[in-house]
């Protein structure tokens, strides 16, 4: 017995059908509700049935679609297996069971014994079309995909023992959940044979920087820079230890810029910073890490004898006993003030921040390619000096004879820093770096008057009039001296 094609429909030649008329075959006029003989929804056939039954034939085989495992491959080729249904599987053109019914009913006599003739020979197969619901495949790829991107990682460096250690370095991977899902549906509703399959997910692969060929090269002191604390308090000392250990091992990439501020921010205790003077308005004021500005100022000249790229530099209000005027670099936050940098070499460089003996240094570290014979030093040239005048005396009614605050006064200054270059021992470039001008405050203090003495008021007011921050401490040592015969000693019988 000769088995049928199943294949797409196609005609009989008119000479057949017109021998089969004249050999006296009869055709029905009439459907009988069922589908005819040799009409197949994708495999399904469906001979003989109604269109209700059809319908549950397909809707059946789509149901058993629904469990086929589909692999996805996420980030670093991680296989996610899901179904058809996990991915919203459905059928799309229901009416194929109607197209299915309507075969062989429509036409003249001729037309539909045509039709049934050439059923005789290729079955007519109608396709089963599929859709994917895109929100279900998004879904999907978020819920069990996404977990396996991975961010990247550089490769770092750590010293220990004067070593150095390359440490770490991860590729990184980030599923494209927009373009995947495209991918996804457009594979399935038209290249999909409803077998398990595997599709690969659009994953970006984000290379780590940083070889330990290139990190290798970092062993050379670029630049190296060291300021005292010794005249600082225990607070302000562990401010300047803390911030010189925020910033210890750092390693910067060619161009990769550095901002202090955000290396040691915030300042908090939580964040190891203690209470300590710091400038604020012509005034020194206690605040949370207090002192810091030192850190930033000792990096700052390290960074300008590495040759770094300096982006943003902020000189102090007043100035600062550490460092030559102009060679300080402040950072606040009330004020935006922040030193920045840039590796604008061809190599990472690496920071380091020690303190020891109350003295804090930062050296950096790179691959030197300055040649043997340059140096370069940075001098400061103080355009102008504004010494304060006489002192500011504030009377306080509210505080007792005896009661003094006061504040330092502070030499104006203006100033410039210059890059001085010399090879061979001769300078052959000389070149402003910047411009800096510090507040003149005069000495301040705040005095108390209270006294129920008269001539103990007029005595300290005398003294306020004078202008002198000095002699007002004189008038207030003998104002409250203790009377003879009070100081502890035996006197006279």
């Amino acid at each position: 017995m000769r088995m049928k094609s199943r294949v797409k429909w196609g005609s009989v030649p008119m000479l057949a059908l017109a021998c089969g008329l004249a050999l006296g075959m009869k055709v029905s006029a009439q459907g009988d509700g069922t589908i005819k003989n040799g009409i197949f929804a994708g495999d399904i056939d469906l001979s003989g049935l109604s269109g209700q039954e059809a319908s549950q034939a397909v809707e059946a085989y789509v149901e058993g679609l629904k469990s086929t495992e589909i692999t996805l491959l996420a980030a670093a080729d991680t296989e996610v297996v899901v179904t058809a249904e996990d991915l919203g599987v459905a059928w799309s053109n229901p009416e194929l069971v109607e197209e299915a019914l309507e075969v062989g009913t429509r036409g003249n006599v001729i037309e539909r014994y045509k039709l049934l003739k050439d059923l005789e020979q290729e079955n007519l197969v109608l396709p089963i079309r599929l859709t994917f619901d895109l929100q279900a495949i998004s879904d999907t790829l978020l819920e069990k995909c996404v977990q396996y991107d991975q961010k990247a990682e550089d490769a770092t460096l750590v010293r220990e023992n004067g070593e150095f250690r390359v440490v770490g370095g991860q590729t990184g991977y980030a599923l494209d959940v927009e373009t995947s899902v495209d991918r996804v549906s457009e594979m399935l509703m038209t290249d999909w044979d409803c077998q398990p399959c595997t599709i690969a997910l659009d994953v970006e692969v984000v290379e780590p920087r940083g070889s330990a060929e290139d990190l290798a090269q970092v062993k050379d002191v670029l630049g190296t820079f060291t300021t005292s604390y010794s005249s600082s308090g225990p607070n302000r000392s562990a401010n300047v230890s803390n911030g010189a250990e925020l910033i210890n091992g750092t390693l910067l990439y060619p161009g990769e810029e550095f901002s202090t501020y955000e290396s040691v921010a915030p300042f908090s205790q939580a964040n190891g910073y203690y209470m300590a003077g710091s400038y604020m308005n012509g005034k020194v004021v206690d605040s949370l890490g207090g002192g810091i500005c030192q850190v930033s100022t000792t990096l700052y000249n390290a960074v300008l004898l590495a040759e770094l790229e300096v982006t943003e530099r902020n000189n102090h209000s007043m100035i600062v006993t550490y460092v030559e005027p102009s060679a300080d670099a402040a950072i606040a936050e009330s004020s935006g003030k922040d030193f920045k940098f840039v590796n604008n070499l061809e190599y990472p460089v690496y920071i380091e921040g020690t303190t020891q003996n109350k003295r804090i240094t930062f050296t950096i570290y790179g691959k030197e390619t300055r040649a043997s014979n340059r140096e370069v030093r940075y001098e400061s040239k103080v355009l102008e000096v504004n010494n304060p005048p006489s002192d500011i005396i504030y009377p306080d009614a509210s505080q007792p004879i005896g009661y003094v605050v006061s504040d330092s006064a502070h030499i104006g200054y203006k100033a410039q820093l210059w890059k001085v270059v010399v090879e061979d021992g001769k300078e052959v470039s000389r070149t402003q770096v910047n411009s800096s001008s510090y507040k003149m405050v005069p000495r301040s203090a705040t005095v108390g008057t209270a006294t129920e003495d008269p001539a103990a008021y007029e005595e300290i007011m005398a003294a306020i009039g004078t202008g002198s921050v000095d002699h007002v401490r004189n008038v207030i040592a003998y104002l409250t001296a203790p009377p003879e015969g009070e100081n502890g000693e035996v006197g006279e019988p």
